[in-house]
């Protein structure tokens, strides 16, 4: 429990990352009292502790080095700091003066040094800077020069400060043997180096100083997006961006791969050109608005919205295309029918239910604005008649997060959470544990709970079988992490920064589309393979994906959400968390996706027969109920989901082409009476705002 409470305070994970810290700070504190003791044995070995724990908690707890920033205690402090103690060290050891003059001379130059190396740097930076990256387009035209090399560029601070070692080592080896060569050396060490690496960067920068202005570059993607000629575009913009949010972008990807119209993706924050997944259309992510109104994107007829953001405008004022929000998941929640929507020519929902959601929200959204186009990205989830049972049953839960308000906010986390996963436990079923990307980040409650699950289903993992399992899953890692370094390859995600990756974006030579499905099959088949049959799991990370946890699955648990929604796919049983005791009869009334859930009360009780549905598969009442909600929350199953979306985005093309000829043909109804003033009617469209729970659902 004290450890528990000690990592909860320094924000830790584990006993690994609490011991590092306490050996971190142990070793800090220890470097005064051996310097003035003085103590050479002791300050030495205090001092290896310091930069073993130092780097060890970078690679491990980077968040708790964060938070130590924050206090000002930053990493070159902390050197300067060791610099201090071993200068005391060497003086309170009656060290000569010219050896000390001489160490403080180096010490001074070598931070001098590192100033220089940090501007320089970001000068380069800055200087490196587009107004653009982009995938999938060639760029080499454009003149952008190679970025420096990793070893000089990035992390380079940790790199250039780790120079003063020789020094340090100098000092005390010559304190040691009472012969002063060891520190000459260590000085002389420590004084070349880091000039030597001052000057190799400073060749860097005059490359930099190369590097095309805006103009050109916008010119240049223009010229390319000219050639590729794109009819439809995806916008996606998020304040927060990271990679928690790009699963709203990531999961229309291969469905706009498979459109009649030539589409490219247009991203608005440069986290999230990081984490976008594999795609052979291109991509341009373009932060500033006004060089967003600088792209050529006039053949563009139809435009894709799966989030409501802010700067959604920037693109809506666009006149000859037609906008549509698409969203990215339905559910019962606010977020999907919201009335901010009504800012789009048109709302494409999956189903009926859809439909029916947004005509509740009386005088917003008309009935013609609402098109029904099903779910493409569903057609690989494995149907509930195909699904084979495993030894014990496997009970996928995937509660969402808190919400940006308590009005929103739909988690069983904080109420039932924790007693939930103990009674799961106590019925013997495995459970696949993916909580929402976003937990936590509004509600200490939501993350300690959502820690507290982790910690009891790690610990009951020990109990089975845990030597044989752990042993398997860690011999499997390197290959997944193998599979994983290609798939990154094959995303895009190479090791330069946006600048680098944006002067070697190529046209694909092929789509990649078979290696990147053979590589995720084969990721997937040695995850669940390693992890055995009765081993729990919690999924954090982009992989495994959430459809490939419901094939694992036997039933779900979650909440109100566009999870529930997407599972009805596969007519496999599910349950619905009804934390404030709410009567089924109000309950399913209020929310859509109840229609063919069991529904589990706060405190549990119903569990047991819940999952006789998956014990006894002949057991299952709501089976019937599945089946029609189907229909309902999806829409039919012929024509294909992907056959209603591409059909969706034709009709509206041509509409939008037939509009803008028609707008052309047309004679001036008023004409202008200064050519200062633009007509009355092409006025763009006022600004869109909304809330940020009006974004994420």
């Amino acid at each position: 429990m004290a450890i528990r409470w000690l990592c909860a305070v320094l924000r830790v994970r584990g006993k690994t990352e609490l011991l590092l810290a306490f050996l971190l700070g142990a070793g800090f504190a220890a470097l005064p009292v051996f310097a003035l003791v003085p103590n050479l044995w002791g300050f030495a070995a205090a001092s290896a502790v310091t930069y073993l724990a130092d780097e060890a908690l970078h690679a491990r707890a980077p968040g708790f080095v964060r938070r130590l920033a924050a206090l000002q205690l930053n990493r070159t402090l902390r050197f300067a700091v060791r610099t201090v103690m071993v200068l005391a060290l060497a003086d309170r050891m009656d060290a000569p003066d010219a050896v000390l003059v001489a160490g403080l001379a180096v010490f001074s130059a070598h931070f001098a040094m590192v100033m220089l190396y940090s501007a320089l740097h970001r000068a380069i930076s800055l200087r490196r800077g587009l107004p653009v990256a982009v995938r999938n387009l060639d760029m080499s035209g454009a003149g952008i020069p190679g970025s420096p090399p990793a070893y000089l560029y990035r992390r380079f601070l940790r790199k250039l400060l780790h120079l003063d070692v020789p020094a340090h080592a100098g000092l005390l080896a010559a304190l040691a043997t009472g012969a002063w060569y060891p520190a000459e050396t260590g000085y002389a060490l420590t004084a070349a180096l880091s000039a030597a690496a001052v000057l190799a960067l400073l060749r860097h920068y005059r490359a930099a100083r190369r590097t095309p202005g805006r103009d050109e570059i916008l010119a240049e993607v223009n010229r390319q997006l000219a050639g590729y000629r794109p009819e439809v575009a995806l916008y996606f913009s998020f304040a927060a961006v990271s990679r928690d949010f790009m699963y709203q972008v990531n999961m229309w990807i291969e469905t706009l791969e498979q459109l009649d119209r030539r589409a490219v993706v247009v991203l608005r924050e440069r986290p999230s050109f990081r984490h976008l997944s594999r795609t052979r259309l291109p991509v341009v992510c373009v932060p500033k608005a006004d060089d967003l109104a600088e792209l050529d994107l006039t053949g563009v007829r139809v435009v894709l919205y799966p989030g409501n953001a802010g700067k959604n405008v920037h693109m809506l004022r666009v006149a000859e295309a037609k906008h549509v929000f698409i969203g990215h998941g339905d559910s019962d929640k606010l977020a999907s029918s919201n009335r901010v929507s009504k800012v789009y020519d048109e709302i494409w929902v999956a189903g009926r239910a859809g439909r029916d959601r947004y005509q509740r929200v009386r005088h917003a959204i008309s009935d013609e604005a609402i098109v029904e186009v099903g779910r493409p990205q569903l057609s690989p989830i494995r149907l509930h008649a195909d699904h084979t049972p495993g030894p014990l049953p496997v009970v996928l839960y995937a509660p969402t997060w808190e919400g940006w308000s308590d009005d929103d906010c739909h988690t069983s986390l904080i109420p039932m959470g924790v007693p939930l996963i103990e009674r799961l436990l106590a019925e013997n079923v495995r459970v696949v544990y993916k909580p929402h990307p976003l937990t936590g980040k509004r509600s200490a409650e939501a993350a300690a709970a959502d820690r507290a699950i982790r910690d009891l289903l790690r610990a009951d993992n020990e109990q089975r079988q845990a030597a044989r399992a752990e042993a398997a899953v860690a011999a499997a890692r390197p290959h997944l992490q193998e599979i994983q370094a290609r798939l990154d390859e094959l995303a895009g995600r190479g090791d330069g920064d946006l600048t680098q990756q944006t002067r070697d974006a190529r046209l694909p030579d092929g789509d990649g589309a078979a290696e990147w499905q053979a590589l995720h099959a084969e990721w997937h088949r040695v995850f669940w393979e390693s992890r055995g049959p009765v081993r729990h799991n919690v999924v954090l990370k982009r992989l495994p994906t959430l459809y490939e946890c419901f094939d694992q699955a036997d039933i779900l648990i979650s909440d109100v959400s566009s999870v529930v929604a997407d599972f009805v796919a596969s007519l496999k049983p599910y349950v619905l968390t009804n934390a404030q005791d709410l009567p089924d009869d109000e309950f399913r009334a209020a929310y859509t996706t109840a229609g063919g859930a069991y529904l589990l009360d706060r405190a549990c009780t119903r569990l047991p027969e819940i999952l006789r549905a998956v014990r006894e598969p002949l057991h299952d009442p709501m089976a019937a109920d599945r089946r029609t909600l189907k229909e309902y929350v999806l829409g039919p199953d012929h024509p294909t989901s992907m056959e209603r979306f591409n059909a969706a985005v034709n009709a509206l093309a041509d509409r939008a082409a037939a509009e803008l000829t028609e707008q052309h043909m047309a004679p001036h109804a008023f004409p202008q009476q200064r050519g200062d003033e633009p007509h009355p009617t092409a006025s763009a469209p006022a600004s869109l705002t909304c809330s940020p729970e009006q974004a994420v659902r």
